[in-house]
Order: structure tokens, then C-alpha cells, then sequence
């Protein structure tokens, strides 16, 4: 990957390639990634998940701290607006002294995301920080999300991403590393893994659209590999709210089920599209 390098104010800016990552979820009927159901909710069209821009960071944060990255690394992403399949974007790091700030922009300069990376555990990445600002929803403003409370757990919940899937995601992926061919998971397919405990906190919110507002990775005892089985753990941290969503913060923690002992931890802020489900339908 060719990597440009521009002056900053605190730190010289390492600016990656323009990229056109593929929407490779635009089959999932009713999800967000489908043309006609977010046309629908008035996007532009099906939308680019957020964890496939999280790849095109790799080689940046390789660049700033090695490969070492994946053992013990923090990626931290808050998705400002959605992509459409094959619209080109550029991401951006500018090295600091506790962590990384990071960028992506698309050709007209629209901020795309933006957040923070750090070779060590981050208490003060991006969502760690944007999560201390929300206000909690009242109840009456939770339909969707009904039955999800703040502090609900699941435990022991089984997670496994095949060789076979990660072989199909490096066929689009913008940034094929090496170590991917070894069965390094890249983000996407971490946030994929951890996304197999999506039902166990959100039930029957699943009706309804959801997207990521917000992903972060965080490398414990990593780097994580495909065809291995791991065993999940989930905590609910808030319920909030917007004119046009619900939103659910929560971990997924990643254990390697031999010894217990953790090896990552993705945080999740999904999303819920209040025109997308009938509890909210106008009278």
C-alpha cells in the first residue's frame, strides 16, 4: 500500500490510497444494505457496513506501531454518514502521544468516520470517550428495544468465523495483507465474529433495521484467527436515543474457551431505524 505523508499540528498525517470498498452485504433482504429498503429509509442506497471502512485503517496502524498491533491494539470508530458500493474514500492517521487520530474522507472531502487507534488498551479511545457524553433514554422513548435493559449479560455464547468466510471477504477486501492469508482476521471479520452475539442482546429488536453507529476494537491476547472456536460474553451499557433511532451500546467479550482467558473485546453502538419498525409507525 502507498502511503503519503502531510504535516500536521501535532504529528506528520499518513494519508492511505483512495479505496472502493464493495458493499458485499446488498443480497440481505430488509437490511440496510439492501438498495430498496434504504432507499426506502432515505438513504442514497444500500449502505457499506461500517466494519468494512475499519480495514482500510490496517495499514496505517501497521505502519505506526507494527505488526504487534493486532496483539494488543485499540481501533475506534464513530460513522458520521454511510457509503454506497464502489464510492471511493481515503483514510487518514496522525500519530499523538496516548493514541492516533483517524480519519476518512470520501472525494469531495465529506468526513465518512472518525476516531482513534492505539497499540495498547485505550480507556480514553474515541467511543470510550463519545460513550461518557450520551444521556440515557427514557423508557417511554424505547419501543424497539423494549426488552433490552442496561446491565443485561449473556454468557458462553459460541463464535466462529470459518476459513471458508474469511477466504470470501479477502476477495473484496481493500487492503489484502499478508498476515490474512495466514487466518489473521482483518476488523470486518472480528466485528463479524462478535456479531454472532448480536441476538442474544437485542432479541426481537432484530426486526427492524439496524446499521453501526459505532465499532471498537480492542486486542487483548490477539491476534484472532478463523476457524477457531471462541465462546462470547455480552454486557449492555446504555440505551439512548435519537429523532430517527434507538441506540444500544454494548461489549462482546472473546474468550478463548481452553483457558478462559480473553482475547478481545469489540464494543458495539447499533443503531435502530425508528421508520423501519411498526411500534413507531405514524397514525
Amino acid at each position: 500500500m502507498r502511503v503519503a505523508q502531510q504535516a500536521a499540528g501535532d504529528g506528520t498525517t499518513l494519508v492511505g490510497p483512495l479505496r472502493t470498498p464493495r458493499n458485499t452485504a446488498s443480497e440481505i433482504k430488509g437490511s440496510i444494505h439492501e438498495d430498496a429498503t434504504a432507499s426506502k429509509l432515505g438513504f442514497r442506497g444500500g449502505t457499506v457496513a461500517g466494519s468494512i471502512h475499519m480495514d482500510q485503517f490496517v495499514p496505517l496502524l501497521v505502519d505506526l506501531y507494527g505488526q504487534a498491533w493486532f496483539e494488543g491494539g485499540n481501533l475506534s470508530l464513530l460513522f458520521k454518514q454511510p457509503t454506497v458500493d464502489g464510492e471511493a474514500v481515503s483514510a487518514q492517521a496522525t500519530p499523538g502521544a496516548e493514541r492516533a487520530r483517524l480519519q476518512m474522507y470520501d472525494q469531495a472531502m465529506a468526513l465518512i468516520c472518525q476516531g482513534s487507534a492505539a497499540d495498547h488498551a485505550d480507556a480514553g479511545s474515541e467511543l470510550s470517550r463519545h460513550l461518557l457524553t450520551q444521556e440515557t433514554a427514557p423508557r417511554s422513548a424505547i419501543r424497539i428495544l423494549a426488552d433490552v435493559h442496561v446491565g443485561d449479560e449473556a454468557h458462553g455464547l459460541a463464535l466462529r468465523i470459518s476459513p471458508e468466510a474469511l477466504t470470501q471477504r479477502l476477495e473484496t477486501i481493500t487492503e489484502p495483507l499478508e498476515c490474512y492469508k495466514d487466518g489473521v482476521l482483518p476488523p470486518s471479520m472480528v466485528v463479524h465474529l462478535a456479531h454472532g452475539a448480536r441476538s442474544a442482546v437485542v432479541g426481537s429488536a432484530g426486526a427492524a433495521v439496524g446499521l453501526f453507529g459505532a465499532l471498537e476494537i480492542q486486542f487483548l491476547e490477539g491476534p484472532l484467527r478463523a476457524g477457531v472456536d471462541y465462546v462470547g460474553r455480552t454486557r449492555v451499557h446504555a440505551l439512548t436515543d435519537s429523532p430517527r433511532t434507538e441506540n444500544v451500546w454494548y461489549d462482546v467479550l472473546i474468550a478463548d474457551p481452553r483457558t478462559g482467558r480473553d482475547q478481545a473485546r469489540v464494543t458495539f453502538c447499533l443503531r435502530f431505524m425508528k421508520d423501519s419498525s411498526p411500534l413507531w409507525a405514524r397514525a
